[in-house]
């Protein structure tokens, strides 16, 4: 009976794995004198009021960030201070802090230009809809490029400094209260 079982269970995952290696879906390209052309993407009013709210709030996350930076960079500075003064090694974590405030003070005027894109907003209305949908491509276009130059300037600083903050910390464990402590 068992070898009648896996001889069953054999066929059986035989022949999944014949069927799953068969195409089930074939494709044609056009020939030469095919007239029809290849479809084109048509960008919907709902689509690029989607992409348009949501670099909006990008920006907007952006900028608490950049309101921010100098009150984050002060503290993180007095933590690495103090860890120094406590014989710690923070070198990493002072050149990722380092590394992310410049290129943060590079970022800064790329985002303070793209204000402009924001007040503007042309081809949308003052809701996020859109009224012109040739300005409208254009003006996702160009915040699209903004936000891109943002990321390129900063250019994974923040991340590196996460990760050397993270190090840091595996380095370096803050000390378990003891029950006498409580």
């Amino acid at each position: 009976m068992k070898i009648l079982f896996k001889k069953t269970i054999l066929l059986v995952l035989s022949a999944a794995l014949a069927v799953t290696a068969l195409p089930l879906l074939t494709a044609r390209a056009a020939g030469n004198n095919d007239p029809t052309p290849p479809p084109t993407e048509q960008v919907s009013n709902e689509k690029l009021e989607q992409v348009w709210a949501r670099q909006l709030h990008k920006y907007e996350r952006l900028g608490n960030g950049f309101d921010r930076l100098d009150t984050f960079t002060h503290k993180a500075q007095r933590l690495i201070d103090k860890a120094k003064e406590n014989g710690k090694d923070v070198s990493a974590v002072q050149a990722a802090l380092d590394a992310f405030a410049a290129a943060a003070k590079e970022a800064e005027p790329v985002y303070a230009s793209a204000r402009g894109i924001v007040e503007s907003h042309q081809g949308f209305d003052d809701n996020g809809k859109v009224i012109d949908l040739e300005k409208a491509k254009e003006t996702v276009k160009s915040m699209h490029d903004k936000l891109k130059e943002i990321k390129s300037a900063m250019n994974g600083t923040g991340k590196a400094l996460r990760e050397a903050i993270k190090a840091f910390r595996e380095a370096n464990p803050r000390p378990q209260p003891t029950p006498e402590d409580s």
